[in-house]
């Protein structure tokens, strides 16, 4: 059952390692993040030479949600997604590659590219319905589990993010 709040989006910190740490722990018991990966992450999230965008999606004291991009030149890349269990399907996956998308477009990339479970057919269509396309395969790339992961791409974010609310 979902709450009736609306998550709110910010910026992750570090204070919010541990609480994103359960959740990723929950929805990818296999190959979670580790903290020292999550650290190293939000140690290039800040400043005039940022090149990553991490937020979190929070409802009332929870983490519900969180997001990664990370940028190199004109190329960024979705490193993470996540939604916890009780809000999944109710847009928040959407909300989060929106606010990503937007980063990668102040980045300057010119294209985003994004790893999803070969088994994810519900992040696959989250991603399709943003203009992302697959392009590949990674075998074995989720370990472990050794599970292969469709390689996708999205040419020119900005078009994909216009219009868009990500509190709303």
């Amino acid at each position: 059952m979902t709450t009736s709040l609306t998550p709110v989006l910010r910026e992750m910190r570090w204070w919010d390692i541990d609480p994103v740490l359960e959740l990723e722990k929950d929805l990818f018991p296999e190959d979670a993040w580790s903290r020292g990966m999550f650290w190293s992450e939000l140690a290039h999230a800040r400043g005039a030479e940022a090149t990553r965008r991490y937020l979190v999606a929070e409802s009332g004291e929870r983490i519900v949600g969180y997001a990664g991009l990370a940028s190199a030149g004109e190329l960024g890349d979705v490193q993470t997604i996540a939604v916890a269990r009780d809000h999944q399907g109710t847009g928040l996956g959407g909300r989060l590659l929106t606010e990503l998308l937007r980063a990668a477009t102040e980045f300057d990339c010119a294209e985003v590219m994004l790893e999803c479970r070969i088994d994810n057919i519900r992040a696959q269509k989250l991603y399709e319905r943003f203009g992302f396309e697959a392009i590949g395969f990674r075998r074995g790339y989720y370990q472990p589990g050794n599970v292969d992961a469709l390689v996708m791409r999205l040419t020119d974010p900005s078009t994909s993010v216009r219009g868009t609310e990500i509190n709303g």
